[in-house]
């Protein structure tokens, strides 16, 4: 897939597509080109039929991302105009990751860190290296954090953690992490890749319609009472029953073999 970049590169093979960030010489910062390429390559993993779980990760082996790309800020995040350019671009992604239905797995090896914590959040589930490290360096450059942002770590990890996290502005390390429920499990370097293809292998061969239902109604459990559409999650579960997937998981028990599902 072209996503108008070098620095954001996807290739999809049997089912799974996997979204690298591909800055290695500055640790795989998140530069404008990268941010502006994630909106319509994110739609394009969206359309894609032949596509069922998207894993991210950071090209070579010292980062995930680490954070914006700081020399960027005196041009882009510095005069009202340019932070208000920046922040839209913010948001488009952040609306990009927002209609993306399809399970996500964030493989982290390295630093992760402010954008990069933000972009492993929108991730379903983060899986680690040993070593990785993990923390938002906002109070150390006296930027401004968004909403969205703390909101998203909190809803992760709780208010007295994301307080921690940003007031203190420290690393964590992959262990800690994996105590405060930053991330799912933590693995070996070496049987990381292993670790996170086995799961979303895994993913891919179950009904897509009950995962993207079950993504649906994950989503509007964290998010506001007063405003989650549960219509829709009624909707995408009986959408599930009426399948010919529900009739071929029926067959599969039956014949005990494994399932053939195909989103329909």
């Amino acid at each position: 897939m072209d996503t108008g970049t070098r620095r954001l590169l996807v290739d999809a093979d049997d089912g799974v597509a996997r979204l690298t960030f591909n800055n290695p010489e500055k640790h795989n910062a998140l530069a404008a080109d990268m941010l502006a390429a994630l909106p319509p390559t994110l739609a394009a993993l969206q359309a894609d039929p032949g596509v069922r779980v998207v894993v991210l990760t950071g090209a070579g082996e010292r980062a995930f991302v680490s954070g914006a790309d700081i020399s960027e800020f005196e041009e882009r995040r510095t005069t009202p105009v340019a932070r208000s350019a920046y922040d839209e671009a913010l948001a488009a992604a952040t609306r990009a990751w927002a209609l993306l239905d399809k399970p996500v797995l964030a493989m982290i090896r390295g630093y992760c860190i402010g954008g990069g914590l933000l972009t492993a959040l929108r991730a379903d589930i983060r899986i680690a290296a040993e070593g990785s490290q993990f923390g938002v360096p906002a109070a150390r450059l006296g930027l401004g954090y968004g909403f969205a942002g703390v909101k998203a770590l909190v809803d992760v990890v709780g208010p007295s953690w994301t307080a921690e996290i940003l007031f203190s502005a420290r690393r964590l390390s992959a262990g800690e992490a994996l105590r405060i429920g930053l991330v799912n499990r933590v693995v070996p370097g070496g049987r990381l890749e292993d670790e996170v293809m086995e799961l979303a292998r895994s993913i891919r061969d179950n009904a897509p319609l009950t995962v993207a239902a079950c993504k649906a109604a994950i989503r509007e459990a964290v998010s506001d009472a007063d405003r989650r559409d549960l219509a829709r999650v009624a909707e995408l579960a009986e959408a599930c029953f009426r399948s010919e997937d529900y009739l071929e998981g029926q067959r599969a028990f039956r014949e005990k073999r494994s399932p053939r599902f195909t989103g329909r």
